[in-house]
């Protein structure tokens, strides 16, 4: 078995040799000045384009990996989201290959067979030129609220957090496709009731010495928190921890329709000091709304629609990137595994969704324009912002040299061009759907502008994109 696994390895990690340099040939991930996006080192911008693959180093082979990894990098996307120690009884079931990550559940005896396996797909992804964003642990390993656990890191004995955090950093942190996101959809701080007494536990020292862990092995080491759903953000209980590069949100699946994260990007994007924040786990495509504690079928499944209107007003309220997931990519479903939450597909058939396909239509179109000058400004519509699932969001250069204007419903809006720059405005609109832009042509800029998309009503979302004639920009979603 250990040479079978050995060769099998060996053999995957050759394939897709990169054609080009790879993105962290700019060096590491970090914050940028400004503290709102993200960059590397030399101040390439980086916009976070992840896919939520949790069940990845679990349950997948090595050759599903690499369809799996081609895929993704294929349709735009540059981080993948995984856990090491898995959600699904991930300590006591084995991977495809039968193998568990510890002798037992001791965090203190990694067994290499199932390490070695993680190794390969780590090194997979980086030659398509993908980020793991690894969680060393999900979160039911640290807080037992629900799930099969078991709790193997306690507040009691917070060194073996920092222990494994050493450990798991020394073998990864220097692999430059790695970033890392402790949590794994839990709080930080745990409030509840119950039985009508209020509690709270505090869960940060054991997150803090797994970061600790980890900053010592590799002090570059970039690291953020998956929390649970709804309003609830890293930012209300970790913002000034230190280790803490990046705030993250989960507007999630059991709000319903059009959850306001636009409101909680807003909120994390104006605190002090400043921190880049996204939505790490927005309505997955093909998902239940609703599910629980009992999913009525009558309420249906979010479809691409859902997942281009969160998306798309999570980053232009100032998000610095976002996460795309699909319900059964997650979990990798297939008929191998028992169907969670009335996932409706199988794992293969539901990478080539359209959502997937047009979330990197998102990232092309930002990265279109200088990414690093991009701020949220919501005055932009004079008429026409709407609520709830009409509400539109709209960003702009800081240097008033371009702005973008998201329409969830496609409708007549009037702009106010106060913030922006030149006496010229080309006018474009872009298709979320398809990645392809439209020219409405050079326009002389009045003080308000009305535009009216090419098709209107439900369902027709559209972007309006206005830029300084001077800026000599390019084709809305067209870059080199």
């Amino acid at each position: 078995m250990k040479r079978f696994l050995a060769a099998l390895v060996g053999s995957f990690f050759l394939l897709a040799n990169p054609a080009k340099a790879q993105p962290w040939s700019h060096g590491y991930i970090k914050p940028s000045p400004d503290g709102h996006h993200l960059q590397h080192k030399d101040g390439t911008p980086f916009f976070w384009l992840a896919d939520t693959g949790w069940e990845l180093f679990h349950r997948l082979t090595i050759e599903e990996a690499a369809r799996y990894f081609d895929n993704r990098a294929k349709l735009g996307f540059n981080v993948i989201q995984a856990v090491a120690l898995a959600e699904f009884d991930g300590l006591n079931k084995p991977n495809a290959y039968g193998q568990t990550p510890f002798f037992g559940t001791d965090s203190d005896q990694p067994n290499e067979a199932y390490w070695r396996v993680v190794d390969t797909m780590i090194g997979m992804a980086a030659r398509r030129g993908l980020y793991i964003a690894l969680l060393p642990t999900w979160g039911d390993k640290v807080t037992p609220i629900w799930g099969v656990g078991p709790q193997i890191f306690t507040i009691s004995e917070t060194n073996r957090a920092y222990r494994y955090g050493k450990w798991i950093a020394s073998r990864y942190a220097p692999r430059p496709n790695v970033l890392w996101m402790l949590g794994g959809d839990r709080p930080a701080v745990h409030n509840g009731d119950k039985e009508g007494v209020k509690f709270s536990i505090d869960y940060r020292p054991v997150w803090r010495n797994m970061a600790r862990g980890i900053l010592e092995s590799f002090p570059q080491s970039f690291i953020t928190y998956h929390t649970w759903g709804g309003e609830n953000s890293t930012s209300q209980y970790i913002h000034n921890e230190n280790w803490l590069h990046m705030n993250t949100m989960q507007s999630g699946h059991g709000g319903g329709y059009d959850v306001p994260v636009w409101e909680w990007i807003t909120r994390d994007y104006q605190l002090s000091p400043a921190k880049p924040t996204l939505d790490a786990e927005p309505n997955y495509e093909d998902h239940p709304v609703n599910p629980w504690p009992k999913w009525d079928p009558a309420n249906g499944y979010f479809r691409d629609y859902d997942v281009r209107k969160q998306t798309y007003r999570s980053v232009f309220a100032g998000g610095c990137g976002v996460t795309y997931g699909h319900h059964s990519v997650w979990q990798f479903y297939s008929a191998k595994y028992e169907v969670v939450n009335h996932a409706d597909r199988d794992w293969t058939k539901a990478i080539e969704r359209p959502g997937a396909k047009q979330a990197g239509y998102l990232r092309r179109l930002v990265e279109s324009r200088p990414v690093l000058k991009r701020i949220p400004d919501q005055t932009l519509l004079a008429t026409g912002q709407g609520e709830k699932g009409e509400y539109a969001t709209a960003c702009r250069a800081a240097d008033g040299s371009y702005a973008m204007i998201y329409l969830p419903v496609g409708k007549t809006i009037s702009v106010s061009t106060k913030n922006l720059k030149g006496q010229t405005l080309v006018s474009w609109w872009y298709d979320p759907r398809n990645g392809k832009a439209k020219k409405i042509g050079k326009l002389a800029k009045q003080p308000e502008m009305t535009f009216a998309p090419p098709k209107q009503g439900a369902e027709q979302d559209w972007v309006l994109v206005l830029d300084d004639e001077t800026a000599a920009y390019g084709t809305p979603g067209k870059t080199k």
